[in-house]
């Protein structure tokens, strides 16, 4: 079954209403009629199945027909910060990253970043991947849709990173070393409700100054085992380690 958000609370004993994108979906890509059902989730993360009642010709009708009880969201907060890589890397890792449970992704300006982020098209640009993460989070039958923040200085990044109990850096000279205490270290100490934010580089990976400077503000460098991984793939290496950590495991 298709699986939809929408921007609205639910209020208990009511029928709700589907309009604008999500309707033209329901009704001209899907081909939905009265009687069809649909997971639907609102602002808040309930989710329930769904019937639908009625269609006119802007809106769907559609009351409850059960509640969603299965856990579908990584027991801790993960942000992704990647430096902007070139062509649509950047897309696959929304997607792959929302797919595998990431909370957020921050793309950064990094010393290396071939890319270089045009304002003018800056609004465009963020609402492709917002609408990339919804689509996936939809895919994959999760209960929130990531949030995708507009590009950020690494200054920025650095100045909002206090809001981590956990907070790492990956870094291929810690690969190159084969490092790998400091990562598997912090994801087995860290606690149901815990918030980690992760730094990746770009193609051509991160510079030293801004390793120390991010060890400055309570980073720890790590690598991701003995290859060196591309900047599209280390994030998704990483959240897969997490959800093992934290899903399969527990």
């Amino acid at each position: 079954m298709q699986r939809y958000f929408l921007e609205k609370e639910y209020i208990d004993g009511e029928l709700f209403y589907v309009d604008g994108d999500d309707f033209h979906h329901m009704t001209r890509v899907m081909r939905m009629k009265e009687g069809d059902k649909f997971f639907v989730v609102f602002k808040g993360g309930k989710s329930a199945i769904s019937q639908i009642e009625s269609i006119s010709s802007d809106d769907i009708k559609a009351s409850i027909v059960q509640w969603e009880t299965a856990i579908k969201e990584l027991p801790i907060t993960v942000t992704i910060a990647s430096g902007l890589p070139k062509g649509d890397k950047l897309e696959w890792i929304i997607q792959k990253g929302t797919e595998l449970g990431a909370h957020e992704f921050i793309p950064f300006n990094a010393d290396r970043s071939i890319v270089k982020w045009d304002e003018k098209k800056a609004k465009k640009k963020v609402e492709r991947w917002e609408k990339i993460a919804k689509e996936a989070a939809e895919q994959s039958h999760r209960r929130l849709v990531p949030k995708v923040f507009s590009p950020h200085s690494f200054s920025e990044l650095i100045d909002m990173s206090n809001q981590y109990e956990y907070k790492l850096i990956a870094y291929e000279e810690e690969s190159r070393a084969c490092e790998i205490g400091n990562f598997a270290h912090t994801i087995s100490s860290m606690k149901n409700g815990s918030r980690i934010l992760i730094i990746f580089g770009p193609e051509g990976g991160l510079t030293e100054q801004e390793v120390m400077t991010s060890q400055q503000f309570g980073f720890l460098p790590c690598g991701l085992g003995p290859r060196i991984l591309r900047a599209e793939t280390a994030p998704l290496y990483v959240l897969s380690a997490i959800s093992y950590q934290f899903e399969l495991m527990r």
